[in-house]
């Protein structure tokens, strides 16, 4: 019994004396392996961050970052509702809705007007109809159409000439130029939209405001997507660096690559627009001939019950085979 007591106790006092070797013999010494380990482990943080940062400017992450960004704005394309203020931005005039609503309700009320005065064979409830159809068409869809077709062809003008400018402010980077005086020459040479845009963006930045503000501003006057390439382009070169007249002369590259596929689709696509307008205008164009020759024809359908469901049967099925249609040849890319 007591051989096995004192076998213990020199085991203990065995495995004591090593444990405390290993932990370095004192307070002192454990303090400065202890010391040694942290720096040891905040070296090795530093050196994770370095390397984090590092790669942060490597061109996979940069795609990332571009990647993430181009997310971002369509998600807030799709959120944001296109309200009347930013349609008559789009087009260029200035936002006022009380002046709209105005000149819209004048078209309504003259759209309501010709019908009751041009049908006077119908009966009073068709032409009623009829007035109440046109006015509805001249006094919100009408204006709208018009401020969009405005719209659409100021932003073709300035994605027409957008890669140019990416051309000016390249070769000014290139000689030696900042990026504001780059913004200044295509302010001062380009033609409308484009140089009153840009001229827009100088007066914004020259006010204190920062260059990435200026161009989100831009974008609501202009909501075209190669103004969206060429604003994070420049947010990421603001970011992670890099060279910025290589990075627009890549983006003006590709924006005529754009330009050439639009063209090629539109080409292609020609045909299948001819047909598509033909086969949509072919009936009502052909009721309003055999209206204007032969009028007793076809006022039946429009006094019997019967021929006015059978009208309104037919109207929401052209209605359903244009919009078909029309998807079948809007091509988006």
């Amino acid at each position: 019994m007591l051989t096995t007591l004192l076998i213990a106790f020199l085991g203990f006092v065995i495995i004591a004396s090593l444990g405390f070797a290993f932990t370095g013999g004192g307070s002192g010494g454990g303090s400065a392996a202890l010391t040694k380990r942290t720096q040891t482990i905040g070296l090795g943080t530093n050196t994770r961050t370095k390397r984090q940062k590092n790669a942060a400017k490597t061109p996979e992450e940069r795609r990332k970052q571009i990647t993430e960004q181009l997310k971002e704005a369509e998600k807030r394309e799709r959120k944001a509702r296109l309200t009347l203020r930013a349609r008559m931005l789009h087009a260029g005039l200035t936002p006022n809705t009380t002046q709209f609503w105005i000149y819209s309700g004048i078209v309504g009320a003259v759209a309501f007007v010709i019908p009751l005065l041009l049908l006077n064979q119908m009966p009073f409830l068709g032409r009623l109809g009829v007035a109440a159809g046109a006015a509805a068409v001249g006094c919100y869809g009408l204006p709208r159409w018009v401020l969009g077709f405005m719209a659409a062809g100021r932003i073709k003008k300035f994605t027409e000439e957008f890669p140019n400018a990416m051309d000016i402010i390249v070769r000014g980077i290139k000689s030696g130029l900042p990026v504001n005086d780059g913004l200044k020459l295509v302010a001062k040479e380009c033609a409308a939209p484009l140089g009153p845009e840009f001229q827009r963006l100088i007066e914004n930045v020259a006010v204190g405001m920062s260059l990435d503000g200026a161009l989100e501003k831009m974008s609501e006057h202009m909501p075209a997507p190669e103004l969206r390439f060429f604003t994070i382009v420049i947010a990421i070169q603001a970011k992670t660096g890099g060279n910025l007249s290589e990075a627009l002369g890549n983006l003006s590259t590709v924006l005529r690559a754009r330009k050439m596929m639009r063209e090629k689709i539109k080409a292609l696509s020609s045909e299948a627009i001819a047909s598509a307008s033909i086969i949509g205008v072919l009936p009502p164009g052909v009721g309003a001939m055999i209206s204007i020759t032969r009028p007793t024809y076809l006022a039946i359908m429009f006094t019997d019950v019967r021929g006015q469901l059978m009208l309104l049967g037919g109207a929401l099925w052209m209605f359903f085979g244009i919009m078909m249609m029309r998807k079948m040849i809007n091509f988006k890319f």
